[in-house]
């Protein structure tokens, strides 16, 4: 004979990481920090996007494409200089320039990156990492592999090598060499931040 089946009670047991609860926020909307552009780091981090872009506009402009005087006008069309005064040319020609476009785009894009962390305050939601101590690594490294790469485009640009690219190219050479100086004050300031921090 068979036994008649008995209803079986299940449990279901859940439990909640500390990984994921740390990571849990009180607020579900993004805070924005309007006060960091107005700080030395956060205008040196504005000036090191802003110090790209702006030749892009100034190189077509040169070249007379249309609505590029309109836009080289504009202050805020300042960012990208180094890499797009290259890129506006024929930097495959000298290898050098190779070197020095990898870093350019490398750092624009992880500042911009950076920019949007501070801004957004994402760093106050994410304690687990040592903020000060990314940020002096990524200001030490951008300060280091920016002046190598200024270092490079310096003394690729000849009028010999190439006469039609030579202005383009030299004001890469000293756009690149303004963005170490920015990289550097960032690094100072980081490494203030990151010596505040662990005194404490």
């Amino acid at each position: 004979m068979e036994e008649p089946q008995r209803a079986r009670s299940q449990t279901v047991t859940t439990t909640a990481s500390s990984f994921a609860e740390n990571f849990s926020t009180t607020s579900s909307s993004f805070s924005y920090d309007r006060e960091f552009l107005r700080t030395l780091p956060g205008l040196l981090i504005v000036a090191e996007i802003d110090i790209g872009y702006g030749s892009c506009a100034w190189a077509s402009a040169r070249r007379g494409q249309p609505g590029s005087v309109t836009a080289a006008r504009g202050h805020q069309v300042l960012g990208l200089l180094v890499w797009t005064l290259i890129a506006g040319t024929e930097y495959f020609r000298v290898p050098a320039f190779g070197w020095v476009m990898f870093v350019a785009v490398f750092y624009w894009v992880l500042t911009v990156f950076f920019l949007i962390i501070y801004l957004t305050m994402t760093y106050t939601r994410i304690p687990q990492v040592p903020w000060t101590t990314v940020g002096l690594w990524f200001n030490g490294s951008a300060f280091a592999l920016y002046l190598s790469a200024a270092i490079v485009d310096a003394s690729s640009v000849s009028p010999e090598r190439d006469s039609h690219n030579f202005n383009s190219w030299a004001a890469s050479s000293f756009f690149a060499f303004l963005v170490t100086i920015c990289y550097a004050g960032n690094t100072y300031f980081s490494f203030i931040a990151w010596r505040s921090r662990t005194i404490q």
